[in-house]
């Protein structure tokens, strides 16, 4: 079997939610070493849900998810749950992406060093390594959350909003990069909203109401996406009936 075709994630009947009101139900479904997944749906349709816990941010209040033990996971979230005034500069932030190797307080090499230097470069960030985090606009600060997620090197790669609120060059050279990502063989899974990004860069897509409504090919599911455009939920309520899952397990 080759890496295009083997299953990396498997979700079984997966019901996400908080405290125990259920935010995206009863979910099954593969996602193949590869992929390129687009999330899709209105706001509070469970989309940041999912991929909090597909980073194990969150666990299912019924179901599992079931990924194959040494995956290296990386998250970008959303940049509006993000503290501008982090006391960082933008070296130091996208050195963060390399943690996993030199501990939260270990220092960096040579090496190192010239690997978060190559990042901030790929990003279009080069010369920027000492400016501080607060002095950037939307569109440099994504740059830098790119240059974090770069230095993961992980095999499967969660973007919440990606290209949401930064202007249209930044994110067609963020597009770019992602695309080259996927050449690379990494696994994508991004929360978007712009169909023209979803045909750019992806091949496949789940269509998320709360409750899965589509997953297939992305033009497929884009069609299924505009017919129920107007009746699809809007937000998440938390006064909805608890999950007959009960707690996680």
């Amino acid at each position: 079997m080759t890496q295009a075709t083997q299953m990396l994630i498997r979700l079984h009947d997966v019901t996400l939610g908080y405290g125990g009101h259920p935010a995206v139900h009863h979910l099954s479904g593969a996602i193949a070493a590869g992929a390129r997944l687009a999330v899709i749906g209105p706001n509070g349709a469970g989309k940041s849900t999912l991929l909090g816990a597909l980073a194990g941010l969150l666990r299912p209040l019924g179901g599992r998810i079931e990924m194959p033990a040494g995956v290296r996971v990386a998250y970008l979230p959303q940049q509006a749950t993000l503290e501008r005034s982090f006391p960082a500069d933008v070296g130091e932030f996208a050195a963060m992406g390399l943690w996993r190797e030199c501990g939260a307080l270990g220092g960096l090499d040579a090496a190192q060093r010239a690997r978060v230097q190559g990042a901030l470069e790929a990003v279009g960030l080069q010369g920027w390594a000492r400016q501080p985090l607060e002095a950037l606009s939307g569109g440099q600060l994504q740059r830098v959350l790119f240059a974090r997620l770069l230095l993961q090197n992980a095999d499967v790669l969660l973007l919440d909003e990606p290209f949401t609120g930064i202007d249209e060059r930044t994110s067609a050279e963020l597009l770019a990069l992602l695309q080259s990502w996927a050449a690379q063989g990494k696994t994508l899974l991004a929360v978007l909203h712009d169909a023209r990004q979803v045909r750019a860069a992806f091949d496949e897509a789940l269509l998320l109401a709360r409750e899965p409504l589509a997953w297939g090919p992305a033009e497929e599911v884009l069609g299924i996406a505009a017919q129920h455009q107007l009746a699809m939920p809007a937000a998440f309520d938390p006064h909805a009936p608890l999950c007959a899952h009960g707690e996680g397990r």
